[in-house]
């Protein structure tokens, strides 16, 4: 074990870059796109073992060659659209997630966006803070969100959690899933587009990677009165679709947590009143973030030392 070693891979939160370079030595090497990356890679010779990253940056397939010794990726988070499973796959290199440590945490995440994109929250708290109350304005009415219809889009751990807490709010539940789940007690639809037609707020829970899922048609179906809220990824939406259907009031509303092009945020979604925007915090509680902390040093350990992951993606 002690000569294996650890590269991290991308920008770290600080515990847990100071853990990995306590515990297991660790290095670091410029973060991706920097100037030398490649090389400081190749550098490191044929003893590094695990490569540490986060959800957000990934691995590329360059950089995953750059490292001929390499047998883990583990991962600071659940989506793997920005590691080259491909190239990972070819050089037979084991991948790991955090899965479950997010589930609670981003699906209050999700609920609080669908709050507030039915009833206004932060439109009417900028309401206040202009003055425009005090002035005699009137804000204006909202929908509510008892009773309402909704979809989620991806049934896993965190579609679940969000629908068992929009139970409360006696929504009339629906999913879609590349197949129905066993045993799921709620209405399994075809598609996108069949359960955009059959909601009136559609949540997106599902990873990313590939075309999007959410396109111009299946907004035009949740229509005028819909609400679409994002704490998936930001590729599962056409982002572009999504800013037109808001503009034209062909959507109603839409909660995002994830963007396409992040940190970035599209000028003409900053402009728009009845979009709630976050700074994709979905999973950013302390609580949270200690648990996935916890779950990459365990995954580390147990790679070092018998070549095995706790949480191996094909089990994620």
């Amino acid at each position: 074990m002690t000569a294996a070693r650890v590269v991290q891979l991308a920008p770290l939160p600080a515990d847990l870059a100071d853990a990995l370079s306590e515990r297991f030595g660790a290095v670091t090497v410029p973060r991706p796109g920097a100037e030398g990356r490649l090389e400081a890679l190749a550098a490191l010779g044929d003893d590094v073992t695990v490569g540490v990253t986060t959800a957000r940056h990934g691995v590329d397939g360059a950089a995953l060659d750059a490292v001929g010794s390499l047998g883990a990726v583990v991962s600071f988070g659940v989506g793997v659209d920005a590691i080259d499973l491909e190239v990972a796959g070819r050089r037979g290199i084991e991948v790991a997630t955090t899965p479950g440590m997010l589930t609670d945490a981003v699906a209050d995440t999700a609920v609080a966006l669908v709050l507030d994109a039915v009833r206004g929250v932060s439109a009417a708290d900028r309401f206040v803070r202009d003055g425009r109350w005090a002035a005699g304005e009137t804000f204006g009415l909202t929908g509510q969100l008892t009773g309402r219809t909704v979809g989620i889009v991806g049934m896993g751990r965190i579609g679940t959690a969000v629908a068992e807490r929009l139970e409360g709010f006696h929504c009339e539940i629906g999913y879609h899933n590349r197949r129905p789940v066993a045993d799921c007690p709620y209405a399994y639809h075809p598609s996108v587009a069949a359960l955009a037609d059959a909601v009136e707020v559609l949540v997106v829970t599902a990873p990313g990677g590939g075309e999007p899922l959410v396109d111009a048609d299946v907004l035009d179906r949740l229509g005028p009165e819909g609400v679409l809220v994002n704490v998936g990824r930001g590729s599962v939406v056409d982002e572009a679709a999504l800013v037109d259907a808001l503009e034209s009031g062909r959507l109603g509303a839409a909660g995002l947590d994830v963007f396409a092009d992040e940190p970035r945020v599209s000028p003409r979604l900053l402009a728009l009143d009845n979009v709630v925007l976050t700074p994709h915090i979905g999973s950013a509680t302390v609580e949270t973030r200690t648990q996935m902390t916890r779950l990459v040093l365990d995954n580390v350990h147990a790679f070092l030392v018998d070549g095995r992951l706790v949480t191996p993606l094909d089990g994620a």
